[in-house]
């Protein structure tokens, strides 16, 4: 079995991600009202670009957390190859993504 990994967030930050998320997934909800109510398709392209950018500033911000303390964490323990190789294909997939 595959081990999970697990990052700290403080409760103040988890609360933080956690709303953003919810705020992103009530846009999600709205835009699939507007389909349902035949919404002109540049008011619901405007909607898409809109949680994307709020999807990427959700990876941004977890892009730096993991880079600052798990990274940093594993290059002062020894493991650090593994995590920068990590990261980097993370960096890559969340370029793709863009």
């Amino acid at each position: 079995m595959e081990e999970v990994k697990t990052t700290y967030r403080s409760p103040d930050e988890k609360a933080r991600l956690i709303n953003r998320l919810k705020r992103i997934e009530g846009q999600v909800r709205g835009i699939q009202n507007m389909v349902e109510n035949d919404r002109y398709c540049i008011d619901i392209l405007t909607q898409i670009s809109a949680i994307n950018a709020a999807m990427k500033n959700v990876g941004l911000e977890l892009l730096e957390k993991h880079t600052h303390h798990c990274v940093t964490s594993a290059v002062q323990n020894g493991e650090g190859e593994q995590a920068i190789d990590e990261l980097m294909d993370v960096f890559k997939r969340f370029s793709k993504s863009q």
